[in-house]
């Protein structure tokens, strides 16, 4: 990585740790990371992934309602959290690609950079790092990480569907690194989440679930796509579904799974492009649905984790239905 950015990321991430322990009561009950540099990155017109959903999250996040909310800004990722995923290649080709300028740098069709996007990246992966560590040492009972990009699709050497970093692999590796003995890693966004599945499919001790509609974008997320030691656990829905259709997916085949996997923390891939008025979808999910699936893995993670939730965003691009998803989502989770 250039070297002004990791030596950033290394003092960025060690300060708010340390920050982040004194100024915190050990029972914060969840706590909100963001960055106000999130609007900065715009891949430019014609791209889904716009500022304007940074902007309509604020606005939501920012109702009385929120003002419990614990809040942190998203340090820079340090370089050992990046690689304990990602290639060294990896962080070098998107080093070399960052515009220096105010330009943009398409790597593919729906992955372009600005001068913005490698902080804003960087950003993105650290506040899940220290989500975690807040969750883990019981500084915060959960979190959300409001920032994007998005991660999901991200795989370990290569940038892909408006990922660059994979900000659920780097928060589940973090947590393992940190004492956490077995992951899970719910994802419910409308895409199949091919990055996390991908870098976990031979690791025993996470646990990735995914409701996803399919066919669709990517192309992965199978039934028969288990992984090699069972711990992949997919449960396509048709376009056109709906809530009861979401609900009997989870009931049959995610919930069962993670309860019986019985995770040290919950990492969710928090993506509202489920929603039924989303552009990239064709599910039919509204807020209540997103609701009542977070009270549903609340109850797990209390029986089985202490309530130790880290939820990420990652999709959702009709920026109003994706601030009253957040919302609902977030709401549910300040009720731990």
């Amino acid at each position: 990585m250039r070297e002004d950015v990791t030596r950033r990321a290394a003092l960025a991430g060690a300060a708010s740790a340390l920050t982040f322990g004194r100024a915190r009561a050990a029972t914060a009950p969840m706590l909100l990371v963001s960055h106000p540099s999130a609007a900065l990155h715009d891949p430019g017109p014609g791209q889904w992934d716009r500022p304007a959903r940074t902007q309509a999250l604020e606005r939501a996040l920012t109702q009385p309602r929120f003002a419990a909310l614990a809040r942190e800004n998203a340090p820079l990722a340090t370089r050992d959290a990046l690689l304990r995923v990602h290639s060294e290649e990896h962080l070098h080709l998107l080093e070399e690609a960052a515009p220096k300028d105010d330009g943009r740098n398409a790597l593919s069709p729906d992955v372009v950079m600005n001068g913005a996007t490698l902080e804003v990246a960087l950003r993105g992966a650290g506040g899940a790092a220290l989500a975690v560590d807040a969750v883990m040492r019981g500084a915060a009972k959960s979190a959300f990480v409001a920032t994007r990009p998005p991660g999901h699709h991200a795989r370990a050497g290569a940038a892909m569907g408006f990922c660059f970093f994979n900000n659920a692999a780097i928060a589940a590796r973090h947590a393992l690194s940190q004492g956490a003995k077995r992951v899970a890693i719910v994802d419910f966004d409308v895409h199949h989440g091919n990055g996390v599945q991908e870098i976990f499919w031979s690791e025993r001790r996470v646990l990735y679930a995914s409701t996803h509609q399919a066919p669709l974008y990517p192309g992965t997320g199978a039934l028969g796509e288990t992984g090699e030691h069972d711990t992949i656990v997919n449960a396509p829905l048709r376009k056109g579904d709906g809530g009861e259709a979401f609900r009997a997916a989870l009931r049959e085949r995610v919930l069962p799974r993670v309860d019986a996997f019985a995770p040290d923390i919950m990492i969710i891939c928090a993506g509202f492009d489920a929603h039924v008025h989303d552009p990239l979808g064709g599910l039919r999910l509204v807020e209540d649905d997103f609701r009542d699936m977070t009270l549903r893995l609340m109850e797990i993670a209390a029986r089985r984790c202490n309530g130790r939730i880290v939820s990420l965003l990652e999709g959702g691009y009709n920026p109003e239905d994706l601030a009253a998803s957040v919302a609902a989502h977030v709401g549910a989770l300040m009720e731990a």
